[in-house]
Formats: C-alpha cells, structure tokens, sequence
C-alpha cells in the first residue's frame, strides 16, 4: 500500500532533504522515525530536493507499507517521535503508481526579505536594509516566463540532463509590515535556481544590474553572469501540486 505524507519543516538544522551519510537530513530522520514506528524498513520518495537550510511550508513525501494505517493515531505518535522543527500535517493512502516527485506539475517556492530586524523571524528571512525597488524586480521577473533554458541560475555539477524549466509565475509582493515576498512557480526547479534568481533581482532592484542586463544574464546562459544567490533560511518551498 502506497501512502502520501503532507509535511512542513524548519530547514535550519538540516543538510537539505536528501538523506545523506554522517550528516543530519529531513528524509533521513523521518524514515528513521517511521522504522521505528512501523518497525517495519521504510524508504521515502519526496517531491524533491531542497537545498541546506532551506525550509517547507508544504512538502509530499510516498512510503509503502504492508498494512493498512490508521491516521488519527499514526499522526499523534509520529509528530512525538519527530524533532519540533519537522511536523506532519496528514497521511493518506493514494494509488500504488502515484509517484511523489514524478506525478508533481508543478512546484511553488517562496522567498522572503526583510527590511526590518525582527528578533523572532531572524532565521526565517533574508535581512536585508539596502531600498529595493520593486516595480524593476517585477520588471525583470516577468521576463522569466518568457525563456525556458536557465542555465545562468544553474549550480555547477549538478548533473541535470537538461536545463529546461517551464516558469508560469514569478512575483515580488509588499507585505504589511515592509517584508518582500517573491512568488515562483513552474513545473520543475534546478538546484540552487531560485536562490541564484532572487540575488539577481536583488541586484536589479538596488541599481547594480538593470532590468535588460537582466535578459542579457539569462539569454548568455552564463552562471558566472548571475548572482552567487540568496541566504537559504529566506526560502520556502510552499506548494506541490498534481494532475
């Protein structure tokens, strides 16, 4: 039986979401939890991969599992066994070939700058006291939809097959208190992709680079061209959707 876990964390603590030796991971200390619950071994597929320190408003993760699991009680005594930066919000049962990564249309990442000190939102947000103007970040952003090879916001030896990412969105917003809040979505990511396109728009927004140098930096297919990238902890993956 094939189960879908909903989940949210704290990246903060973490070497990103791909398990790895030595080092603390989210998968790695879930599937450790869940052995232990189910005392049965378990392997989890996740949506996909975020980076060190990069968080989860909304993440999907699949396990299967031989027996039939009873929600209320699994999610009680998961949520105990697991540390207080990692919670999960539902399990359900979904057919066996619904894939967690493969069957995902798109994903949705949301990154986060303050203007202001906010003791409580330190590790949240990317701090940041330069004036930034918006209306030529969201210039520059509106060009993304228009170009599918993003190699210029590519970590190198990453080993993607393809540089190809289909952009439906990408916005910077006010929020009340000052804080900006720059929405992406598309059906695919490369890694370290937004964190590069953020500190680029930066750039833009505070007069370093203008808003055609922008278009120049992804039409050179150049990573040298773009920015080294925003801080993780601003960074939130914050939806997953599927067919």
């Amino acid at each position: 039986m094939r189960y879908f876990l909903e989940l949210q964390y704290d990246g903060g603590m973490y070497f990103g979401w791909q398990k790895q030796p030595e080092v603390p991971t989210v998968q790695g200390t879930i599937e450790e939890a869940l052995t232990r619950l189910l005392r049965y071994p378990i392997s989890l597929v996740g949506a996909g991969r975020t980076d060190t320190g990069v968080n989860a408003l909304y993440y999907v993760a699949h396990f299967d599992y031989i027996k039939e699991i009873e929600a209320e009680e699994f999610l009680y005594k998961l949520n105990a066994m697991l540390p207080h930066d990692i919670a999960i919000r539902s399990i359900r049962q979904v057919d066996d070939e619904l894939h967690a990564r493969f069957d995902a249309v798109e994903r949705e990442y949301t990154y986060f700058i303050s203007p202001v000190k906010v003791p409580f939102r330190r590790s949240l947000v990317w701090l940041y006291y330069v004036p930034l103007d918006m209306d030529k970040m969201n210039a520059a952003a509106a060009m993304l939809l228009e170009y599918e090879d993003f190699t210029s916001f590519a970590k190198l030896n990453s080993n993607n097959k393809t540089n190809i990412c289909h952009i439906s969105y990408a916005r910077w917003e006010r929020e009340a208190d000052g804080t900006l809040r720059f929405t992406i979505r598309a059906n695919r990511f490369l890694r370290n992709m937004v964190r590069a396109i953020v500190g680029t728009l930066v750039d833009v927004g505070r007069g370093r680079c203008s808003v055609e140098d922008f278009r120049m930096i992804i039409e050179r297919r150049d990573l040298s061209l773009s920015s080294a990238g925003a801080p993780a902890q601003g960074l939130f993956l914050s939806n997953v959707k599927y067919k």
